[in-house]
């Protein structure tokens, strides 16, 4: 008879790592059923030397999947993060495979490249689609052959590492388009990994939405509130597009308007626009809050900032 599983930790990023490779999710659990299938396919990939592709859509946190896999795999070396659409254009090969003494105007000797900082680690690469042709083809090289050319150097360096690649696309698809290598795909087929979307993980909702509840409550000074239980019928039934990210947002706004101590479902201010989102319909069908409620609010100390940098950061994300 098998040992039941061990359920997996509650995934966060280390204090240490909080900046953002793009809008990503903050927190992961497994509670759902579809959450236990994820669970039990990454104890099955971990321990294996294969590279792992993870799909799944922006801010389902396929990176806190990626790091909980390397911890599990117990390699000795380091996780290292790339964002494959932020690399440059014109000095990738040597931001990714690293460069020989002259071959840069800079530092003198050697730069590892993110290769190299990942020997004996776990690579992981945010949105591999990013990557052009021309450096999917090197990668594959490099992956195939366990060692690495650096831009500028006549000799390959041996590297051992693992990927761990992200995509939020079908690969597929791409490779029909032209824009993705077919030796590429093939190569990641073995380990694939689905991270659902959050609305196919309602049993997930609860919990995460408790979590970043008391995260933000903490941070702010603020006692912690209740989650009524329409609201949770009104998180649950949400469509999510935006995911774990989109539901911390929406947890961080309902704990600043919400004058007592319960969330009611019109302190959710849902992007898509669900029936009480963030307040109550007004006249011409534009939400409202309750003013008097907003000001008692604002006036609490240290608020009347944090709403401020709220209101900022949401400026720039819809920018």
């Amino acid at each position: 008879m098998n040992a039941p599983h061990a359920p997996l930790p509650l995934l966060t990023f280390p204090d240490a790592d909080k900046s953002p490779l793009s809008i990503r999710a903050k927190a992961l659990v497994f509670f759902d059923p579809r959450s236990h299938e994820v669970r039990d396919e990454v104890e099955r990939l971990a321990p294996l030397p294969q590279p792992v592709l993870i799909h799944g859509e922006t801010g389902t946190g396929k990176e806190l999947l990626a790091r909980h896999i390397h911890r599990a795999s117990e390699r000795p070396g380091l996780f290292v993060a790339v964002s494959c659409s932020a690399l440059s254009r014109n000095y990738a090969d040597a931001e990714l495979f690293g460069y020989a003494p002259g071959a840069h105007n800079g530092p003198v000797g050697s730069r590892a490249g993110w290769f190299g900082s990942a020997n004996g680690g776990t690579l992981y690469l945010d949105e591999i689609a990013d990557l052009p042709l021309s450096l999917q083809q090197k990668l594959l090289r490099v992956l195939q052959e366990r060692e690495v050319l650096r831009v500028g150097a006549r000799e390959p360096v041996p590297v051992d590492v693992r990927l761990v690649a992200a995509t939020s696309i079908d690969l597929g698809q791409a490779v029909k388009a032209g824009k993705f290598l077919e030796g590429l795909q093939q190569y990641l087929h073995d380990g694939n990994l689905t991270l659902p979307p959050l609305r196919e993980r309602i049993g997930d909702i609860q919990p995460l939405a408790e979590y970043f509840l008391g995260v933000h409550a903490q941070r702010l000074e603020l006692s912690v509130p209740q989650i009524a239980s329409d609201t949770q019928r009104a998180l649950e039934s949400y469509s999510w597009p935006g995911n774990i990210r989109e539901l911390e947002n929406v947890i961080h706004f309902a704990l600043l308007v919400s004058p007592d101590e319960e969330i009611r479902p019109e302190h959710l201010n849902f992007s898509g626009g669900a029936a009480g989102s963030g307040g109550v319909a007004g006249p011409g069908g534009k939400t409202e809050v309750n003013e008097a409620a907003l000001e008692r609010l604002v006036r609490q100390p240290g608020v009347e900032a944090q709403l401020r940098a709220l209101l900022q950061r949401l400026e720039r994300e819809r920018g």
